[in-house]
């Protein structure tokens, strides 16, 4: 990793603590502030019975939207992990891998304004897990 303050260092690591808290907690908000209105996110997951994966993608308004719902039957266990892996740091980019209840994210953020933001999510399932996040967005794509 390239020299880089603790500062910065935090600032990035903040950035995606919101992110996964922002879902985690329902705090829309959280999600606002750490991703940019340029998002691009998408994954693999498996649905239930089968054995391939399945392709989702998704904009800032809808991970705002999946934010406000995800969590508020609060099924997630008040020790989800949200285990952030940084790969690099350097002035206005950052590589960041989380694993979080859903899956693997790996992220990359930029610095906008002095403001580290997350730009592009790629992200999947744990082989063999239950569908949590596309399960949520199927059904949210129900009701449009």
């Amino acid at each position: 990793m390239n020299e880089i303050n603790e500062q910065e260092l935090e600032a990035v690591k903040q950035a995606v603590l919101d992110y996964v808290e922002g879902v985690y907690n329902v705090d829309p908000s959280r999600i606002e502030r750490s991703i940019h209105p340029d998002l691009a996110k998408s994954g693999f997951f498996q649905k239930e019975g089968e054995a391939g994966y399945s392709f989702t993608s998704m904009t800032y308004a809808q991970m705002v939207e999946l934010s406000k719902n995800y969590n508020k039957d609060g099924r997630m266990p008040q020790d989800a992990p949200k285990e952030i892996i940084i790969f690099d740091v350097l002035d206005q980019i950052a590589s960041i891998k989380l694993v979080a209840w859903w899956g693997i994210d790996y992220m990359h953020l930029a610095k906008y304004d002095g403001k580290w933001k997350i730009v592009n999510v790629l992200w999947q399932t744990l082989p063999n897990q239950d569908n949590r996040l596309a399960e949520l967005e199927d059904k949210q794509a129900m009701k449009v």
